[in-house]
């Protein structure tokens, strides 16, 4: 499961307020074409956009296995706590309406913190296509949301990923564990970095 950062940032209560406002208010036109929140329709397309190893087997905290039960469950949880500002799940879609990538944020309003997960279709890996969207999505994420703090992980041997977070600017802060759905662990790498560095190195 999704843990907040490390590093405990003090927030005031109304700060906390505004990320949670910015969080229901989200305009995802913003955040790139073809975006949107996943709804009850989308279960069946993101079990079977999950399914394909490349897509999802380096991404701890998805519910498995990827049913549409399972997915609808997944999907409701998100609108839930998107209602309470701590979380956006969301689809993008190519232009023949298929899934191509999908992006959910966590959000501890309360430590004005963030974390990003997702992943992008087989064919549209290894292009470039993935880290030029990362980079716009963590920009977005303390733009739009306002946070102050992003943290991340990645499993240990996902060397791509590794080298996207840090080329990115992330530092790296050693290891956590990751809590799995299932209660189990996966040791991963673990990354944070701030609004004002994030600002200093891209503007």
């Amino acid at each position: 499961m999704s843990a907040p950062p490390v590093t405990v940032l003090d927030v005031p209560p109304e700060e906390a307020a505004a990320i949670r406002a910015a969080v229901l208010s989200a305009d995802l036109s913003t955040l790139g074409m073809g975006r949107a929140l996943a709804g009850p329709a989308d279960a069946a397309d993101l079990a079977a956009f999950l399914a394909d190893p490349p897509v999802s087997d380096a991404i701890y905290d998805l519910p498995r296995p990827f049913t549409e039960a399972n997915m609808a469950r997944w999907i409701a949880e998100s609108e839930s706590l998107r209602q309470e500002g701590r979380r956006l799940l969301i689809l993008t879609r190519d232009e023949l309406g298929m899934i191509a990538g999908y992006s959910c944020v966590s959000i501890w309003p309360d430590r004005s913190a963030a974390e990003l997960a997702g992943a992008l279709r087989a064919d549209r890996q290894n292009g470039g296509q993935g880290a030029a969207g990362a980079l716009h999505t963590f920009g977005w994420i303390f733009d739009a949301l306002g946070v102050r703090m992003m943290g991340l992980t990645a499993a240990t041997d996902n060397v791509r990923s590794a080298k996207l977070i840090d080329a990115a600017g992330f530092v790296r802060m050693g290891t956590r564990d990751a809590i799995r759905p299932d209660g189990t662990i996966r040791v991963s790498l673990y990354w944070e970095v701030t609004r004002d560095q994030w600002r200093e190195r891209w503007g």
